[in-house]
């Protein structure tokens, strides 16, 4: 089939070899979910005894906060569970974005819990407010950092086995919070030292850094929300389908729905190429992006004739 020039043929969606076992990854990710809300249930719940105990309003912040990661856990779960809804006409990517969605809940959650931990801590300054059961307090912030730890490595580690930008995210998130905990145990320390201002002010340290963490969460929520991509993934997309024999020139687009990289080619080929022919050579370019572009999830290949 012969096409004039600037001819663009319809768009098609190609397989790719590297196809994931969604199901599969959807059940890690539950489980993952399941088990740090469980673990993060117990750091917080044994931190906010132990807050009321002693009176500290920097355990008290971190202890909140732990709590609060149990509620994200269930809008990330949530936002698993939405996603697995087929393509329908209204939606015809299906439900993906709900995955994206969920962390803006999770993003909120954290901004409520350093409004709430900054308004306690200044109001424990103001007030001149007292710290008891220094030692227990002690213990409370060290298993507030143990607990974290090991709530965001094993979240970390299944979120970049399964592709999934919300729980990496949350992931990041508890391993921030160790550092709050850290911060409540210093506060603590000054206070064992005789200085009763180191709880309050470890109060506003440890808002600072759920601030930090919430800007964190934030932005790269909306980055991937706005369909930002990283440039590297572009350049290798292009980098693929040029290899190709028969591919003039490629210009190449990608977003994120979920966990699946959208990775669409927009081939100049030869005038004369049939349309046999450009779909064969669609059929290559597919191979060769999941060669060098392993975490993509969909192709979508469009020819245009090349200019004579």
């Amino acid at each position: 089939m012969h096409k004039t020039r600037g001819q663009r043929d319809p768009a098609l969606a190609f397989p790719l070899a590297n196809t994931r076992d969604d199901a599969d990854e959807r059940r890690q990710a539950n489980r993952a979910v399941a088990i740090s809300a469980a673990g993060l249930a117990i750091t917080g719940l044994v931190e906010l005894l132990l807050a009321v105990l002693t009176g500290s309003v920097g355990l008290l912040g971190d202890a909140i906060h732990n709590l609060s990661d149990v509620s994200t856990s269930a809008v990330v779960f949530l936002g698993f569970r939405l996603s697995r809804r087929p393509p329908t006409e209204r939606y015809p990517y299906g439900l993906e974005r709900a995955e994206d969605l969920a962390g803006v809940g999770i993003a909120l959650v954290i901004w409520a819990s350093a409004a709430f931990a900054g308004y306690e801590s200044v109001r424990k300054l103001i007030e001149h407010g007292h710290t008891s059961f220094v030692g227990a307090g002690i213990a409370g912030a060290i298993l507030g950092i143990i607990g974290n730890q090991a709530v965001a490595r094993y979240k970390m580690t299944v979120g970049r086995r399964i592709n999934s930008a919300t729980l990496i995210a949350d992931a990041r998130h508890s391993r921030l919070d160790a550092l709050s905990s850290a911060g409540a145990l210093a506060g603590l320390i000054a206070v064992a030292c005789g200085q009763s201002w180191g709880d309050p002010v470890a109060g506003l340290a440890v808002t600072l850094f759920i601030c930090h963490v919430g800007y964190e969460v934030t932005a790269d929520v909306l980055h991937r929300l706005a369909d930002g991509i990283d440039p590297g993934v572009i350049v290798a997309a292009e980098a693929a389908a040029g290899s190709v024999p028969g591919v003039v020139h490629a210009h190449a687009r990608a977003r994120w729905t979920g966990r699946t990289l959208r990775v669409e080619i927009e081939g100049w080929i030869d005038p004369d190429t049939t349309a046999r022919a450009a779909d064969d050579l669609g059929r290559l370019v597919a191979d060769e992006i999941s060669r060098q572009l392993p975490e993509a999830g969909a192709f979508t290949w469009t020819t245009r004739a090349a200019p004579v």
